[in-house]
């Protein structure tokens, strides 16, 4: 008879579709409260909410694995035990987060917040002239699975696109060569528009600082749909109000961003609670990923994305 693996599924509507995964015992665990039971093997974490919440990981003697339904993981990093394995989410966010990526920047060079802050006041404004997204060169920083999305989305708007990763690597379909990211200094002075999706790592903290945000070209558009802490947010701000670049950012630090810190109010700044993977398109994927993991986890098999 087969061993059943006991997961535990934050989301409470996701647990009637998953109850038919070959192996697996689904119960439900917001991770509010202390667990339902100690067999615990495997837990998918809240995709919301208070990280403080897997403090309670530790209650579970049993517990092998962890799968987030996040691309980031760094949040996770601080509460897990010992010997347990932690895998994100990767592939769930690349449509939503991608599909934002986009319209941020076509929102940022054609002066949509502009017009919608006319609007009320009836005000016809002259805009012709604004700067397209076609056309552009591109810098898409962090060439994984939502960086190649986007690289996707961007070549059909008659971008040109360039692909920065940790590490230098052959190009494919969509890019000739992806460049290492010590290449940043020589490409930056080249590029339009720059977009930043890496993970929140020691070595991508404040990547954009002064020196990066200054070889940038004039009038240029840094695109964060990564995590705040990839952006040194003084430095940003400072920049922006000289008008020496602009921004468009779903995420931003601190997070959320209080009412009185100046980003909100510094010119060529244009921000989004951080919804980059918060639509309609992440439910679908991220059951289709987690029956994939699930089986292959009773089944014996690796989960697909390890980060630590």
């Amino acid at each position: 008879m087969q061993r059943m693996v006991v997961v535990s599924i934050a989301e409470q509507e996701w647990v009637e579709p998953l109850s038919d995964v070959p192996g697996v015992e689904v119960v439900h665990w917001d991770m509010k409260a202390d667990p339902p039971r100690d067999d615990i093997e495997v837990v998918v974490p809240p995709y919301m909410g208070n990280p403080k919440r897997l403090e309670r990981l530790a209650q579970l003697p049993k517990l092998q694995a962890v799968q987030l339904v996040t691309a980031g993981y760094e949040h996770a990093i601080p509460y897990l035990p010992d010997g347990v394995q932690l895998a994100n989410g990767r592939g769930i966010h690349d449509t939503s987060t991608a599909e934002l990526a986009v319209g941020l920047a076509i929102a940022a060079q054609r002066g949509i917040a502009e017009a919608v802050r006319a609007q009320p006041e009836g005000d016809w404004l002259r805009m012709a002239g604004r700067p397209s997204l076609a056309d552009r060169h591109a810098l898409v920083i962090g060439y994984g699975s939502i960086g190649r999305a986007l690289a996707k989305r961007l070549l059909a708007f008659e971008v040109e696109v360039t692909a920065v990763a940790s590490k230098p690597r052959d190009g494919d379909e969509l890019v000739d060569r992806v460049h290492g990211i010590d290449e940043l200094p020589d490409l930056l002075p080249q590029h339009d528009v720059v977009f930043l999706i890496v993970p929140l790592t020691d070595a991508t903290r404040h990547l954009v600082d002064a020196d990066f945000l200054a070889a940038m070209p004039p009038n240029a558009l840094l695109v964060n749909v990564a995590r705040g802490g990839v952006v040194d947010t003084d430095a940003l701000v400072e920049a922006c109000a000289a008008g020496r670049v602009r921004a468009a950012l779903d995420v931003t630090e601190p997070e959320p961003l209080p009412q009185e810190h100046p980003l909100w109010r510094t010119q060529g700044v244009l921000i989004t609670p951080h919804v980059g993977g918060a639509t309609t398109a992440f439910t679908p994927r991220a059951l289709r990923l987690l029956r994939t993991e699930l089986r292959r986890y009773a089944a014996g098999e690796p989960l697909q994305n390890p980060v630590r």
